[in-house]
C-alpha cells in the first residue's frame, strides 16, 4: 500500500466519465492514488452492468438502491448506507439497479 498524504477531495472539481451499460449508464468520477482507485459513480435509471466482473470492490451507497448479481444468479440488494465487499477472483458479479444509485466504490491491490 502507497503512503497516502492527507487529502480532502472535492468531487465537484473532479471530471465526470460516461460509461455505457448493457441498458442504461453509469457516470464515473475516479481518484487513483497510485494502486487505490476511489470512485464516486451514479447508475441511471433502468442501468444493467455490460460485463461480468472479477475484481474485488468495496461498495457503498450512498443514495438509492442496487442489486449486485452473481453468474450463478444470487441476487444482494443493497439500500441507501449499506455495504459489500469482496476480494479479487472470489465472485463474478454485476450491478443492476432499476431506480438510479449513488455509490462510493474503493478497490486496489488490498483486495488481491
Amino acid at each position: 500500500m502507497s503512503n497516502i498524504p492527507f487529502q480532502a477531495i472535492n468531487w465537484d472539481k473532479i471530471e465526470r466519465t460516461e460509461h455505457m451499460g448493457e441498458t442504461g449508464t453509469s457516470y464515473w468520477q475516479t481518484i487513483q492514488l497510485g494502486r487505490l482507485r476511489i470512485r464516486k459513480v451514479i447508475y441511471s435509471d433502468g442501468y444493467l452492468a455490460d460485463h461480468w466482473c472479477q475484481k474485488g470492490h468495496i461498495v457503498h451507497c450512498l443514495e438509492g438502491n442496487f442489486i449486485s448479481e452473481m453468474e450463478n444468479g444470487e441476487q444482494t440488494n443493497l439500500s441507501k448506507g449499506m455495504t459489500y465487499v469482496v476480494s479479487d477472483d472470489l465472485s463474478s458479479h454485476r450491478s443492476i439497479s432499476t431506480n438510479g444509485a449513488k455509490l462510493l466504490i474503493i478497490d486496489g491491490d488490498f483486495l488481491k
